[in-house]
């Protein structure tokens, strides 16, 4: 049941990252898609500049919402408010592509950092990159500041294959563009020995999900009364969680198999529901 639990997970994570870039075309002209479509947030996080997105990133978006803004930016929020109930960080587990390159990154033989108070202590910093350059930056300076320093994503599918197919691009380049062509180098090294190390330590729109870890409809839940605190989810899992369902847990359920006393669930709201009307 796990081998086909991970397989119908990495399938779903391919197939997000081809509807997110679905304009294969656009790698090859080098031309950033502007179709009605790119008007729509993608659950995750995806490069607006990249030439096969079809959709918005939703980070990108709020902070260019919050750039220089003199009204409340409803629409992101709304965004963010809806896959957060709906989904929560299912997104982070199911349908981030960069996460999901991260996990392929993981695969590589090699020494792995293993989960720590130190590592637990270090998830906390994402929660701070979010508020500096994902709030704090872009409305007091104007400009989407995670965007333009950190993101590697941004950088990997959009800033690198617009500079190879653009003649034009290559002669402005200048220190910024190696900055993040080495952060992203860092990043991507890192993670093949830190299990999603960029999704535990940095990504500020996995920061914004975990807000949303009690109430999301769908994903897992831990039923405490069977619970038995033999912590072996906890020991399986490569998220720095405390117990499964809690703000660091991407959802991905392949806990739910080393449970001894199968505590641990897929959140059924409907039954749920239907048991308290009795």
């Amino acid at each position: 049941m796990d081998k086909k639990r991970s397989l119908k997970r990495r399938v779903i994570q391919l197939l997000s990252a081809l509807l997110y870039n679905a304009n294969i075309t656009g790698f090859a002209s080098g031309s950033i898609f502007t179709g009605k479509l790119k008007g729509v947030c993608v659950p995750g996080l995806n490069c607006y500049s990249c030439p096969g997105a079809v959709g918005a990133c939703p980070l990108g978006a709020l902070q260019s919402a919050l750039s220089g803004a003199k009204s409340i930016p409803y629409y992101i929020l709304g965004v963010l408010l809806l896959f957060g109930v709906l989904l929560g960080r299912v997104i982070c587990g199911f349908l981030c592509p960069f996460g999901f390159l991260q996990e392929l990154l993981f695969k590589i033989p090699s020494p792995k950092l293993k989960k720590s108070k130190a590592t637990r202590a270090l998830s906390y910093m994402k929660y701070v990159i979010l508020a500096v350059f994902a709030v704090l930056i872009p409305m007091f300076a104007a400009y989407p500041a995670f965007c333009k320093y950190i993101c590697p994503d941004g950088t990997l599918l959009g800033g690198i294959p617009l500079v190879i197919a653009n003649e034009q691009l290559r002669s402005v380049l200048g220190f910024l563009f190696s900055w993040k062509v080495f952060l992203l180098a860092v990043i991507l090294a890192g993670c093949v020995f830190v299990f999603r190390g960029f999704c535990r330590f940095i990504c500020p729109l996995g920061a914004i999900y975990s807000f949303f870890a009690k109430i999301s409809l769908i994903g897992i839940s831990l039923d405490e009364p069977k619970c038995v605190n033999c912590n072996k989810c906890v020991h399986k899992c490569g998220m720095d969680i405390k117990k499964v369902g809690d703000r660091e847990c991407i959802q991905c359920g392949e806990c739910i198999s080393c449970c001894p006393t199968g505590a641990i669930q897929k959140k059924r709201i409907i039954s749920k529901r239907k048991e308290s009307d009795k």
